[in-house]
């Protein structure tokens, strides 16, 4: 129940924020600067001073959607050391198309025809397929 006795929808607050407790998101925005942000909401940090021998470890913080699917490709490119700088979200090619989540998991996951949420029974097989039998 919350304030008052009324009933509260939904999960209770969590000390976990997207996989990513309050400790390690602090440490994040004190030794990290904000290099950018995407269209999701995404917020994208590099380190500020690098561990002797090492290059500055990069950080994505999610925005409303906690997917890391949701990356853009330019930001997945700068996240995985591909560039030193994000690309240019501008140019998009006609074949790209927009951001869909990853359905995984979910009631509205993909299910094949046969799958046992979707019945279990699928159209017999056509052909000149004849199944294997023992001789004995």
């Amino acid at each position: 129940k919350g304030a008052g006795g009324a009933e509260v929808d939904g999960p209770r607050p969590s000390p976990y924020m997207g996989g990513m407790n309050f400790s390690q998101r602090l440490l994040i925005l004190r030794r990290a600067r904000e290099v950018g942000r995407d269209q999701f909401g995404n917020r994208y940090y590099e380190e500020r001073r690098a561990r002797p021998g090492h290059r500055p470890r990069r950080f994505v913080i999610y925005g409303a959607l906690e997917d890391a699917s949701a990356v853009p490709p330019e930001w997945h490119a700068w996240l995985h050391y591909v560039t030193d700088a994000p690309l240019s979200a501008e140019r998009r090619y006609p074949w790209e198309k927009p951001h869909r989540p990853n359905l995984t998991g979910t009631p509205y996951a993909y299910r094949p025809p046969g799958h046992d949420y979707r019945g279990g029974v699928r159209a017999p097989a056509t052909g000149d397929y004849e199944p294997w039998t023992p001789e004995g």
